[in-house]
């Protein structure tokens, strides 16, 4: 039997990453008062509250949005700062718990002025977005709220696989992920942040679509590899690096390198798309392309802070940056008992759960613009055409309540 792997080198995403990172001005102290925000309301333990601390969720806030005035950064990085939250939470929660945690931070979104709740989730999510929807207009306004309502059904899938041990197919991974990754609601906070709110039929356009869906690739693709390391050594197996190995039985290294192309072609096909932005006049485009800034801006932002942050490599970010080299962690039961927190879910009946539906279709043979997909392992490269594919064929629909959550 192969000895098991103890490390693993992670793609150069950095170098192949062209775009200049740029930080606000407001950063540090936006940073520090957002830190103070959160942690007024939300009951962490020691360890916690310095896990936390380390998370430095404020510094990508600055690198995502660096244009934003100090009022917009501060609802912005206390938005990061609660998703983040509201990510390790749900990682703690049954399916259950997951649905009435959403009830309460929807509810919150719905009415942040008129409802009324004790709960840390609630009045967090209250706080934030009452502050959001001051000067956000109506598209943007509906967009995040829309969003997150996909997160929390997204999440509530996730743990529904968590308790019963099972690993996604591919098509049901990439589905999923696109919305536990949070991104869309951060790319709502793109419009809000620089004070602009675009038409529905320009946030509709294929192109912008497809802009949308590079940028989130990246983001979710990376955060995968950086993550890895740390959810395995909690056996959490919602990651594209676990699911390509259980599924298309390769190595560790393989599955890596094959996560690591993803990632690159994603930001060939962002720069390829951004060619193909159609006109809508003057004003409009100028708002479009404030608005492909911002998804830049999240791509390069969030590739930079995945190392500076403890979250990941603890102390190590610099020296992973520049080598590499990732160290296994050894293995434990990583389900801590839950927080504090806000769960109603004994008082709440669920809404639509998530589905999917797989629209299949021939994998046409590479063209241009899939020459990323070429190489040495055909097993491999047909997973990452599919994996490409997949963004536009898979999508999530609801089913009445009424039906079975398993």
């Amino acid at each position: 039997m192969p000895r098991a792997p103890r490390k693993f080198l992670l793609p150069d995403l950095v170098s192949h990453c062209p775009y200049p990172q740029r930080i606000n001005q407001h950063a540090s102290k936006v940073a520090r008062a957002s830190e103070v925000w959160l942690l007024a309301q939300a009951c962490f333990s020691p360890d916690h509250r310095e896990a936390f601390l380390g998370l430095h969720a404020g510094e990508l806030t600055a690198a995502c949005y660096p244009d934003a005035d100090p009022d917009k950064l501060q609802v912005a990085s206390d938005f990061m700062n609660f998703l983040f939250t509201l990510d390790d939470w749900s990682d703690e929660f049954d399916a259950e718990d997951t649905y009435g945690l959403a009830e309460c931070v929807m509810r919150a979104l719905d009415d942040p002025v008129g409802f009324e709740t004790s709960k840390a989730a609630g009045k967090l999510a209250k706080s934030f977005f009452g502050r959001y929807r001051r000067t956000a207009g109506p598209g943007c306004t509906r967009r995040f709220i829309n969003t997150m309502d996909l997160f929390f059904k997204a999440v509530a899938q996730q743990a529904r696989d968590r308790a019963r041990g099972d690993i996604p197919s591919i098509e049901e991974y990439i589905a999923l992920r696109s919305d536990t990754s949070g991104c869309k609601p951060c790319f709502a906070l793109i419009e809000y942040a620089a004070g602009i709110d675009l038409p529905d039929e320009v946030i509709a356009h294929p192109t912008i679509q497809s802009l949308e869906e590079a940028t989130n690739a990246l983001v979710t693709w990376s955060n995968d590899l950086f993550s890895y390391n740390v959810e395995q050594a909690r056996q959490d197996s919602h990651n594209m690096i676990a699911v390509i190995m259980h599924q298309q039985d390769l190595g560790l290294q393989e599955a890596v390198d094959a996560v690591g192309v993803l990632c690159k072609a994603s930001i060939d096909r962002f720069e390829e798309d951004r060619r193909r932005i159609p006109s809508w006049g003057p004003e409009i485009d100028r708002d479009v392309a404030t608005y492909v800034q911002g998804l830049q801006n999240w791509i390069v932002g969030s590739l930079h802070w995945s190392f500076e942050s403890t979250r990941y490599f603890g102390k190590d970010g610099a020296s992973v940056k520049k080598h590499r080299i990732v160290k296994l962690l050894p293995k434990h039961d990583g389900r801590r008992k839950s927080l504090s927190l806000c769960s109603t879910a004994r008082l709440y009946t669920p809404g639509p759960v998530c589905q999917v539906d797989f629209h299949t279709a021939r994998s046409p043979r590479p063209d241009s613009r899939a020459d990323w997909a070429k190489g040495p392992r055909p097993g491999v490269l047909r997973l990452l055409s599919r994996s490409r594919r997949a963004f536009s064929s898979v999508q999530l629909h609801c089913r009445p309540s009424n039906l079975p959550l398993v």
